[in-house]
């Protein structure tokens, strides 16, 4: 039963999705501005989370993590609406990658403001330490898969880092926030480590490069 309603639940996502992606095709807008808007949308949040004080903060999260899932809509349908309009191009892969570096450093910025205004000193350390080790994350792929062409070994990567983002502000109230923000620092310090010990596995036998 559990499995026929998450079935269930799967296609009519994928359906409303579709009917997105089918819609904003036929506006012809640009994947790019698309992706633009995404970002937009998560200064939005950022702007909810360094609006936050220590009596609205739970309302505060709340919003913000309800934003941020309306930033993901854009985020899943700027590249099905490039392939749906013939218009992947590799500027918008690469377009699309800055972008979403920007989107998660002002959401830890919103956050590292939120916990200054708190006085919550050692939470501003440690998003600050997400925010270097979540952009580590992206660097050590890219810059392995110049070498080696693949990278993709470790936990997490952006949306898994998204959806723990979303989670720790819907549920704030209860103080998610903190412990998501534990379990984003040690799982992506992981992943930097597990990727460069792959490369450098991957690298050791090749010749220096020029």
């Amino acid at each position: 039963m559990a499995s026929t309603w998450t079935s269930a639940f799967g296609r009519a996502c994928g359906w409303l999705l579709d009917r997105i992606v089918h819609g904003l095709s036929l506006t012809r807008i640009s994947p790019n501005v698309l992706t633009f808007i995404g970002l937009i949308i998560n200064i939005g949040a950022a702007f909810f989370f360094g609006h936050a004080n220590a009596t609205n903060a739970g309302r505060m999260f709340l919003y913000a993590g309800l934003v941020i899932i309306g930033a993901g809509i854009f985020d899943m349908v700027d590249g099905r609406v490039a392939r749906r309009t013939n218009k992947v191009t590799v500027f918008g892969a690469f377009f699309d990658s800055v972008i979403d570096r920007y989107s998660d450093v002002v959401l830890f910025f919103g956050l590292i403001v939120y916990y200054a205004r708190v006085n919550h000193f050692r939470y501003v350390v440690l998003v600050a330490f997400v925010m270097v080790t979540s952009l580590m994350v992206s660097y050590t792929r890219a810059r392995a898969e110049a070498l080696i062409g693949s990278c993709k070994v470790g936990f997490m990567e952006r949306p898994e880092r998204i959806v723990l983002i979303i989670l720790g502000a819907l549920f704030n109230h209860w103080g998610v926030m903190a412990p998501v923000l534990w379990v984003l620092a040690i799982l992506s310090t992981i992943t930097v480590i597990n990727r460069i010990t792959y490369t450098y596995t991957n690298t050791k036998h090749m010749a220096p490069l020029s």
